[in-house]
């Protein structure tokens, strides 16, 4: 059939299963708009208040999925405000498609009202991106764009789109999306064979994973493997969730903030498994002095990954859950009774806590969310403090139930996250995490929450400052605090209440439970501002340039 520009767009939407879009409209886009319009009953799309919040919402959207988050925007200002989306959807492998309008092809080039090169922009920030000149090009730009943010190691792909494209008529037929075939073809019979020796030849392997276990659905095949071989397990920020937090062999977050239990089986194993992790400096810190006596296996779907960041003994490329699954059919069970046993005394010694003084502690509030939820709750974050102390403190126990801005580290990603989250899981409970320095970024995206009715509850762990960042300030730069303080008068709750949700202040211990019950039972946005100490400090810590068993526990 013959149809616009702006018609294939949906059309080719159809096709790849998309049935929400979060964008907002402009000049370039009105065709596309148009179309919207026309198939509202069969696409939803979302408003945000600002296409940042659209580009987040897409990124949570996909993580609590799994499948291709979309965003749209006009071009120019719509274009850019992506941008920060986009490049923390690639940090963390999210799959993700923006969609910006342009002006026409004849306006290209000469500084025309609201154009900008959206391409160039974002080219190192996409797995790929595309200018679409030609309305017979379109069609299937927008299956390649899918089929890339899918294969292989996902990430977000742009397709920019000049106006007058979106208006011109082409044939169209529908496709079947093209298969996302699980990538193997790297792995050879030796790899498999020398990586099964070093795991059978280890006393005291130790597993790190990373995102990857979540991207790639390997959850299963992970506690397989990690029970058949007996390795303490720890996981990255990304990869929490990826192996359950109440196994008997986990022993917590890894690197800069992680548990000492986890740092120091890292230290001392002699053979370290990374599955899915690409070797952070977050998680490495001085790498000249990470698993210095370990040897390395790597196991990754990215190439570009291996030996980027430290080097490896032996690495094996492919998708996660295959690879695991030949490991575990060639692996017999192995005990390594003193190797568990010498974790189960590190995890006696150096247990994760905090001081309890009588203030309200973030800690507290974070295991009471778990508890009351049943630790089935899905938990995306803001950046900082608050990001830590959910990794930490909640009991995270399958994949896609903790979504948080990794890579970038964005402040204000939490809130649109929150809202993609619960709009691709709208039978979960969904919390975002917040300090009041990352909420007041993006709060405005609370009038999206409300007009779609969501149940999202925004907890802000308001200590009145950049916690983060005063943190540092206090520990390393003899506590010159300079701009990291927040003393303003915003009331949160009247906020809450102005953007029609509900609001609650938090200030006792005693009260956490019944607050947390009631906005459970609200059935419709809320916010609560829990009023916590400027100075409680996110602990352990790996202090600059230390190696990461030079953990400090607490503050001294």
């Amino acid at each position: 059939m013959r149809i616009t520009g702006a018609e294939i767009i949906i059309e080719c939407l159809k096709e790849q299963g998309v049935d929400t879009i979060f964008g907002y409209p402009g000049g370039a886009v009105l065709y596309i708009y148009d179309a919207i319009y026309k198939h509202r009953h069969e696409i939803r799309h979302i408003l945000p208040s600002h296409e940042q919040g659209a580009a987040h919402a897409a990124d949570g959207y996909a993580r609590a999925t799994g499948k291709v988050g979309v965003c749209l925007a006009t071009s120019g200002p719509g274009a850019t405000n992506l941008v920060t989306g986009i490049a923390t959807a690639y940090m963390d492998s999210v799959p993700m498609v923006a969609i910006t309008g342009n002006v026409p092809v004849s306006l290209l080039g000469k500084d025309s009202f609201q154009e900008v090169d959206i391409t160039g922009i974002t080219m190192p920030i996409t797995k790929h991106n595309y200018i679409v000149k030609d309305v017979n090009e379109l069609a299937d730009t927008i299956r390649k764009a899918f089929y890339i943010a899918q294969e292989g190691r996902p990430g977000p792909v742009l397709i920019d789109i000049p106006k007058d494209v979106t208006a011109h008529i082409a044939d169209y037929r529908y496709q079947v999306p093209q298969a996302i075939s699980k990538s193997t073809q790297y792995l050879t019979e030796s790899s498999i064979e020398k990586a099964v020796e070093l795991i059978r030849n280890s006393n005291r392997p130790f597993i790190y994973a990373g995102g990857g276990v979540v991207i790639s659905d390997a959850a299963e095949e992970l506690v397989t493997f990690a029970e058949k071989i007996q390795a303490p397990t720890a996981c990255s920020l990304m990869g929490l969730g990826g192996f359950p937090a109440t196994h008997e062999l986990f022993t917590g977050m890894i690197g800069m903030h992680g548990t000492k239990t986890s740092n120091l089986a890292a230290t001392n194993c002699d053979l370290m498994i990374a599955i899915g992790a690409r070797f952070s400096d977050r998680v490495v810190s001085d790498a000249k002095r990470f698993a210095a006596d370990a040897q390395i296996l790597h196991i990754d779907i990215d190439p570009a990954e291996v030996n980027k960041n430290i080097q490896t003994y032996h690495h094996m490329v492919g998708d996660i859950k295959e690879v695991l699954k030949i490991l575990n059919e060639k692996l017999e069970a192995k005990e390594r009774e003193s190797w568990i046993q010498q974790m189960r005394e590190w995890k006696e010694i150096y247990p994760l806590k905090y001081v309890e003084n009588g203030t309200l502690k973030a800690q507290y509030i974070i295991e009471k969310i778990c508890e009351v939820t049943h630790g089935e709750a899905l938990i995306t974050t803001e950046v900082g403090q608050n990001q830590i102390w959910a990794a930490q403190y909640y009991k995270y126990t399958k994949p896609r139930t903790f979504i948080s801005s990794g890579g970038l580290g964005t402040m204000g990603y939490g809130l649109g996250a929150c809202i993609g989250a619960q709009i691709g899981q709208p039978q979960k409970r969904v919390f975002n995490i917040a300090g009041d320095g990352s909420f007041r970024m993006n709060c405005n995206e609370l009038a999206t929450a409300v007009e779609y009715n969501l149940p999202i509850i925004i907890v802000i762990l308001n200590n009145h400052v950049l916690g983060m960042v005063r943190q540092w300030q206090g520990m390393f730069y003899d506590g010159r605090f300079s701009e990291t303080t927040l003393d303003r008068a915003t009331d949160f709750v009247k906020l809450a209440e102005a953007f029609g949700a509900a609001g609650f202040n938090l200030t006792r211990t005693e009260d956490v439970e019944d607050i947390l019950e009631q906005a459970l039972n609200a059935g419709r946005p809320v916010v609560i501002n829990c009023e916590i100490d400027r100075d409680d400090k996110v602990f352990p810590m790996v202090p600059p340039g230390a190696a990461i068993q030079d953990v400090i526990t607490e503050e001294v």
